[in-house]
């Protein structure tokens, strides 16, 4: 049975791995960006009690899955019920480079355009992680994969996926 958790920095590769575990074990995927945030502009946190509600739906409708992103808060939310986690704990230069290589999200973006306007903003919250003290973290992160009792595994460097 496959339940894992993919966490990192923006741009560290979480949604590729996701996508390509998703594929190779024919297990539902969950991009926590799709319920984390309220659709306003300027956008805003989801309540917790919500993405939670959210969360439990998708856990309970796919007995596997692979679920990523960066948000601890909701990460712990789901670690009882995972039995894997993966930290993408890539140097910031690497998440820099592969945010400027990004390919359209239309999940996110109305358009490759609308995406890219954001880019120069998502570079320097990039850059914030090692500072940052937030659930979107490095440290928040480092807590989390150091307490999680399960199979966990740390990536530093893209990998090829084949």
């Amino acid at each position: 049975m496959k339940r894992i958790l993919i966490f990192g920095n923006s741009g560290s590769g979480k949604s590729t791995l996701a996508r390509h575990l998703a594929t190779t074990y024919d297990i539902a995927h969950l991009d926590l960006d799709t319920l984390a945030w309220l659709p306003t502009s300027p956008p805003q946190r989801m309540p917790i009690e919500d993405s939670s509600k959210n969360i439990m739906t998708f856990i309970e409708q796919n007995p596997q899955w692979v679920v990523e992103g960066c948000y601890t808060d909701l990460l712990k939310l789901l670690d009882s019920h995972a039995n894997e986690i993966i930290f993408m704990d890539l140097s910031i230069s690497l998440c820099v480079e592969n945010a400027k290589r990004r390919p359209w999200e239309p999940h996110k973006y109305a358009s490759k355009a609308a995406q890219d306007k954001n880019l120069s903003f998502l570079i320097e919250w990039i850059k914030q992680y090692r500072t940052r003290v937030d659930t979107f973290s490095y440290k928040s992160h480092e807590e989390f994969y150091n307490t999680f009792i399960g199979e966990k595994v740390r990536y530093t460097q893209n990998t090829s996926i084949t």
